[in-house]
């Protein structure tokens, strides 16, 4: 990049302002050290794992942990199923659905428009399972409850203006004074308005038949994936269940650093602490359930024969939009961070594919595609969203866009400007 008005001789623009603002920079985050976030304090480390939160069995289960306590609570909840839908005379049972929605921030337009396409194709199934991540978190309850909720999502995600996500502070008091760039309670205030008690009603319903809906975070205090269980904290009848739903999907679309942590408070002898919780992106962007469930054999264990498809919509692209390489360290390092996350995401979704061909269970695939180049002026613009979900939607209604294996990444050209 050139500089442009007078250079003194000898002034290196380039090198030297990158240096200059490196500087800058550097000082700004010792300075940041002196600034923390008020809460109360986390607790203790190593007895995290066995909290139980607002007292609820099975209110949420380690991503990254023994899967013991997750496969003793899908018995449960396949017996609940097996209740719910009895096989006459020993038939076999109908297919069951899975689905899995990737973050991607407003990327996820395009997730909310695949529902409404796939509501209109008239082939849209009911799922036993709904995992959300980030973005795909906002969409999973919606996704979840069913086609009469798709008028809501579609207000979601095509009605909104950066305005109703977030509001930037400066960046500099930001660093120095705050604990995150942006300030979300107008996102907060945005789930509010969705999230409220007739919605963790209908879950409580649909958790009762047997379906699951798994949001992901990531507790920041130890550094662990938590796939908290909606519908059981739905069912539980505590009053303040609300709330931490509320919380939950706050959390998992907090981008830290960018976006404020999320504190959820719990009890532990007697004592108060706060859990600091943050975007389940950080720890991955989308899933399914853990692999080492190896659900399979809770299947064959309760005989349930049975067809199961796994649906995959990742609110992001596979491919790469090429672009000039990187000159200075900020725009190697944000698109090394770019890159990162990107290939982050495409191996969840490899990942989710190898378990699904290790358990039986039929994959199915949506991403942005390469025909889709609308410009995005800024994070959040109600015009980029609103053509993303009509892309969408046309890809919802169109039985053969699913993609049965995840696709070679490919480089794509640089959109018009």
């Amino acid at each position: 990049m050139r500089a442009s008005g007078m250079v003194r001789p000898g002034f290196r623009a380039a090198s030297d302002l990158t240096v200059l603002r490196l500087g800058l920079l550097v000082l700004a985050l010792v300075l940041a050290g002196c600034a923390s976030i008020v809460r109360l304090p986390p607790p203790p480390p190593m007895e995290v794992e066995g909290l139980r939160i607002l007292d609820v069995p099975d209110a949420r289960f380690w991503g990254d942990g023994d899967p013991a306590p997750l496969r003793r609570y899908l018995a449960q909840v396949l017996e609940r199923r097996e209740e719910d839908a009895p096989r006459p005379g020993g038939a076999r049972l109908p297919p069951t659905h899975f689905l899995a929605l990737s973050g991607g921030a407003d990327d996820g337009a395009f997730g909310a428009g695949i529902l409404a396409g796939w509501t209109e194709s008239g082939t849209r199934p009911s799922f036993s399972l709904v995992t959300g991540i980030s973005a795909g978190a906002l969409i999973a309850p919606f996704a979840f409850l069913g086609p009469a909720y798709d008028d809501r999502l579609r207000e979601l995600f095509t009605e909104i203006a950066p305005a109703d996500v977030l509001r930037l502070g400066r960046i500099a008091v930001a660093l120095l004074f705050r604990e995150a760039i942006a300030d979300t309670s107008p996102l907060a205030q945005l789930i509010g308005r969705h999230a409220d008690e007739a919605m963790l009603a209908a879950i409580a319903a649909e958790h009762a038949r047997g379906r699951l809906l798994l949001i992901g975070t990531v507790n920041l205090d130890v550094g662990r994936p938590v796939i908290w269980n909606i519908g059981a904290i739905a069912s539980s009848g505590h009053p303040r269940a609300l709330e931490l739903f509320r919380s939950i999907l706050l959390a998992s679309a907090s981008i830290p650093g960018a976006f404020p942590p999320v504190l959820i408070e719990v009890e532990h002898g007697g004592r108060r602490f706060e859990e600091m919780h943050v975007d389940g992106g950080a720890a991955m962007q989308v899933f399914l359930y853990p692999q080492g469930l190896v659900p399979r054999e809770a299947w064959a264990r309760a005989g349930l024969v049975r067809e199961r498809t796994a649906w995959v919509i990742r609110n992001g692209r596979i491919d790469v939009v090429a672009a000039d390489g990187p000159r200075g360290i900020f725009s190697i390092a944000t698109r090394s961070a770019r890159t990162l996350l990107h290939f982050s995401g495409v191996n969840d979704v490899n990942a989710i594919y190898l378990t699904a061909l290790r358990d039986g269970v039929a994959f199915r695939l949506q991403a942005i595609g390469g025909d889709f180049q609308a410009p995005r002026p800024e994070p959040f613009d109600t015009s980029y969203m609103q053509a993303l979900f009509e892309h969408g939607r046309a890809r919802g209604r169109d039985p053969g866009s699913w993609r049965n294996a995840p696709p070679p990444v490919t480089l794509l050209a640089p959109a018009p400007p």
